[in-house]
């Protein structure tokens, strides 16, 4: 069996923390693919869905029938691509823990951003703020349950 995410995740940051100590000259950060990967397993054991295998564009997960991209940072905010059936959002903290920042409807989210222009990577930040908003107003029915 293996250990907690968590574990690996405070261990990872203490490697970080090591070679930002002994290389000041850059930064190193616990982001994109990575991050990404750490948030999608850790959503795997929170809620009641089942990842896809491999890389599958928009979507990383599917629960009763529903179609779920799932999204992770460590830092303030999230990005928002293609317009998923479910989002979740997902912010770690340096112990590995998870905050649901959002839960529920993509085209919510769209319905807010849709006026911005779209980066050169195709990922629209949205601020932890304004998910944590949008959250408050998604009905319980639509969003992914917990284990």
């Amino acid at each position: 069996m293996p250990e907690p995410i968590q574990t690996y995740v405070r261990k990872l940051l203490s490697i970080v923390a090591q070679l930002q100590q002994d290389y000041p000259k850059k930064k190193f950060t616990l982001d994109g693919r990575l991050a990404g990967d750490i948030g999608e397993i850790i959503a795997e054991q929170k809620y009641d869905l089942e990842l896809l295998e491999g890389l599958v564009k928009t979507h990383d997960a599917v629960s009763h029938g529903k179609y779920i991209q799932i999204k992770t940072t460590m830092k303030r905010s999230l990005g928002f691509g293609d317009i998923p059936d479910y989002y979740l959002g997902l912010r770690v903290d340096e112990e590995g823990n998870a905050e649901e920042i959002y839960n529920g409807p993509g085209t919510l989210i769209w319905e807010e951003i849709k006026h911005l222009k779209r980066p050169k990577n195709f990922l629209i930040p949205v601020s932890i703020n304004k998910l944590r908003k949008l959250n408050k107003e998604v009905p319980p029915h639509k969003k992914i349950k917990l284990r």
